[in-house]
């Protein structure tokens, strides 16, 4: 667990195409089910200080406390997901935490400079991805959960464990 946030829920995969990704995690992982939300309406979106029209899906399933998020950008808008896709192909790109307020925590650590892309869903849920620096690893992903994410999330981890491999993907409406 990090003592400047708290520990890290999510292991966060950039891939081509999201249903080849769940089927595979599930098929062959045993992860699932994947819970899928597609083409994500954002209200605002900004990537290196330019507001950015990033047209994206995610699915989202649980392996014990671990979420798995698999993220397929649809468009060729600028984007930590492109930057990443078109420089090492599929893989993990993020690790996620969730966080009370993430001004509150970028503010604290003096990271306003690290921040790369940030928004807010049309549903009120805010996200910024930190810079990490000289190290070659993945992103970090500040997520500000409110009740009803929090309330989904805990719907999902406890889907993952009743889960006897049927119908592993399930979109959203």
């Amino acid at each position: 667990m990090s003592r400047r946030f708290g520990p890290i829920m999510q292991n966060g995969y950039v891939v081509r195409d999201w249903r080849a990704a769940a089927e595979y995690w599930s098929a062959e992982l045993g992860v699932g089910p994947f819970f899928v939300l597609e083409h994500i309406p954002f209200r605002h979106c900004r990537f290196r200080g330019a507001d950015a029209a990033i047209d994206m899906s995610v699915a989202i399933a649980y392996s014990g406390d671990l979420q798995i998020e698999l993220v397929q950008q649809h468009n060729d808008a600028p984007s930590i997901y492109r930057e990443f896709l078109d420089a090492r192909g599929e893989g993990l790109q993020h690790v996620g935490v969730v966080v009370a307020g993430i001004d509150a925590i970028v503010a604290a650590n003096g990271w306003g400079e690290r921040v790369i892309q940030q928004g807010e869903t049309l549903l009120g849920q805010r996200f910024a991805y930190l810079d990490v620096g000289p190290h070659p690893g993945a992103m970090v992903e500040l997520i500000e959960a409110s009740e009803a994410a929090r309330s989904a999330f805990a719907y999902m981890k406890r889907a993952a464990a009743e889960w006897t491999g049927e119908r592993p993907i399930r979109i959203s409406k």
